[in-house]
């Protein structure tokens, strides 16, 4: 289980879209409103994790693609909708609240949530031997510590955002993650969409 958790740490807990999101959120004082988008991530590395063996049946190269371009799509969108929100005198970030919706779409969509899960479903677990109830409870643990990657970041926004009383310094950083998250989604649509497509 030790091996299990390493792997999901350190995949879960790198920068991501999902975790970048979250950043922003903390740094525009909307830690709390954003726990919905927690959650959201935490649902769907579950469903991921539970349909896992299913995944990796269903999962193949083209389908992947499309799930791939889809999230690029979302990321992007999502980001143009940080860049455009306009900010308020005490530093609000207006319009740009994280849902539980936004969290298990973009989590659903993103390629590093399948390819988190997939490896852990069908090989791990199962070297493990966890199985049958054990299984549920594995992949509810992990669920929670997927959640915690989206919230450490925005903690960790919402502690230094706080220290920032400026809009333009806010105006300035929310411009600066929509960037950040227009190259992720650039990353991955080249990585998962365009480079299968000309291989």
């Amino acid at each position: 289980m030790i091996e299990i958790l390493a792997y999901a740490i350190g995949v879960m807990y790198t920068p991501g879209p999902v975790n970048l999101f979250a950043l922003n959120s903390g740094l525009n004082g909307r830690f709390a409103s954003s726990l919905g988008f927690f959650a959201g991530v935490g649902t769907a590395m579950l469903l991921l994790l539970l349909f896992g063996w299913v995944g990796a049946r269903w999962v193949r190269g083209d389908a992947l693609l499309v799930i791939s371009a889809l999230g690029c799509l979302y990321i992007a969108y999502l980001a143009l909708k940080v860049m455009r929100a306009e900010v308020s005198i005490d530093g609000a970030t207006q319009g740009t609240r994280l849902r539980f919706r936004d969290g298990l779409v973009m989590q659903l969509m993103n390629p590093k949530g399948l390819l988190a899960t997939l490896p852990i479903a069908t090989l791990q677990f199962p070297h493990a031997g966890i199985e049958g109830p054990a299984l549920l409870f594995a992949s509810l643990g992990l669920a929670v510590l997927a959640s915690g990657a989206p919230g450490s970041y925005a903690l960790a926004g919402f502690l230094a955002g706080r220290r920032l009383g400026n809009p333009r310094v806010f105006k300035a950083l929310n411009r600066v993650m929509a960037v950040l998250l227009i190259g992720v989604a650039g990353s991955i649509g080249y990585e998962h969409v365009y480079l299968p497509l000309h291989a």
